[in-house]
């Protein structure tokens, strides 16, 4: 009963558990046993938490049996990217300058999400700082993919992925300032957003400068949801969303019911799709997939499609100097002197190079 209840998504085990169904103490122990069992093979924790999750879990049902109101993600297993900070549980961001680093602090996200009593399983694997678009990292396998191992979850939020593809949790926590949530969702067919700047506050992560290769990616850095269902990453922007005085780019709060527009289909919608950008190299067989699937979702909703060729030039020098400019390159060519050989090959040779506008 309790393994095939983490095929719901969150929405519903909240409710059940609420209701009194099935308790925090049963879903979680579910979901560190699914964990046992399928993380040998696709390697998505690097630091699991499983005596801080139960006795997260026995709070939430502490608490219902004293009649107290239970949070929205009530008993909820969540997992969250190395790169986010949680107080008290190792995170250490992918690097071997960071291996036994500890924070004081939850990020705000993660403290939010806790407050609506979602329960910790653990750190999620990611690259270096999350300077790559697959996992790999100096201290820990790199995650595989759920439904082919011999294939990538995408990254950097490769571990996020991973983990709610394989059903261990139905959501995770993500970070992304090129695709790094969005990436792995693709890839690992579940859903992933990247809201408006400013709109999920972070802090301490990118936005504390005490901390160098962390405090990367400061203006371009969003938090988002990583989901099996789209009204589970509604809710959880939800409790995330709105100002913290912490995050100088956080916006005041939006009047948009994010979780209620889910419950209805938008109005006739003309829907542009492009497989390439009028410059990306696609796989014939990629192409063809993703247009299918394309033309079924837009059918399905009523929607009308249009092929589109922006004639878009290839981003990716721009885009190497935008991540430079928001990396402490002082800050990590001091790490990279101490660390040596331990430090990612692709990080070397960003910081060997001699940036100038």
């Amino acid at each position: 009963m309790f393994d095939s209840l983490l095929d719901d998504d969150a929405t519903t085990m909240a409710a059940r558990i609420r209701s009194g169904e099935v308790s925090a103490c049963e879903l979680t122990g579910a979901a560190l046993a699914r964990m046992a069992e399928r993380e040998p093979a696709i390697k998505a924790f690097c630091t699991p938490t499983p005596e801080l999750a139960m006795a997260q879990a026995r709070a939430v049902d502490a608490r219902r049996a004293r009649g107290e109101t239970l949070g929205a993600l009530a008993g909820v297993p969540l997992a969250v990217k190395d790169l986010i900070c949680t107080a008290n549980v190792r995170t250490t961001s992918g690097s071997a300058a960071y291996r036994d680093f500890v924070p004081e602090d939850d990020d705000i996200t993660v403290e939010r999400l806790l407050a609506a009593d979602a329960i910790l399983l653990g750190k999620t694997t990611a690259p270096e700082f999350g300077y790559s678009g697959v996992g790999h990292n100096p201290l820990f396998p790199s995650p595989r993919n759920p439904w082919d191992l011999t294939l990538t979850p995408g990254g950097s939020s490769a571990g996020s992925g991973a983990a709610v593809a394989a059903r261990i949790c139905p959501i995770a926590l993500g970070s992304d300032g090129g695709g790094s949530v969005r990436i792995p969702a693709a890839h690992c067919g579940i859903f992933g957003f990247k809201a408006s700047m400013g709109r999920v506050p972070l802090w301490p992560g990118c936005r504390d400068e005490r901390y160098p290769g962390v405090s990367s990616w400061e203006s371009l850095e969003h938090i988002g949801p990583m989901t099996r269902s789209v009204r589970d990453a509604a809710l959880m922007l939800s409790l995330m969303a709105g100002p913290d005085m912490r995050d100088r780019h956080s916006i005041p709060c939006s009047d948009v019911d994010w979780l209620g527009a889910t419950q209805h289909l938008p109005g006739r919608l003309r829907i542009a799709f492009s497989a390439d950008f009028g410059y990306v190299a696609v796989d014939p067989e990629v192409r063809a997939v993703v247009s299918a699937a394309v033309e079924r979702f837009a059918a399905e909703i009523g929607a009308e499609l249009e092929l589109a060729d922006p004639g878009f030039s290839d981003p990716a020098a721009a885009f190497g100097a935008l991540v430079a400019m928001e990396s402490d390159l002082t800050g990590m060519r001091q790490m990279m002197a101490e660390q040596g050989s331990a430090m990612s090959p692709h990080l070397v040779a960003m910081l060997q190079r001699d940036w100038r506008a």
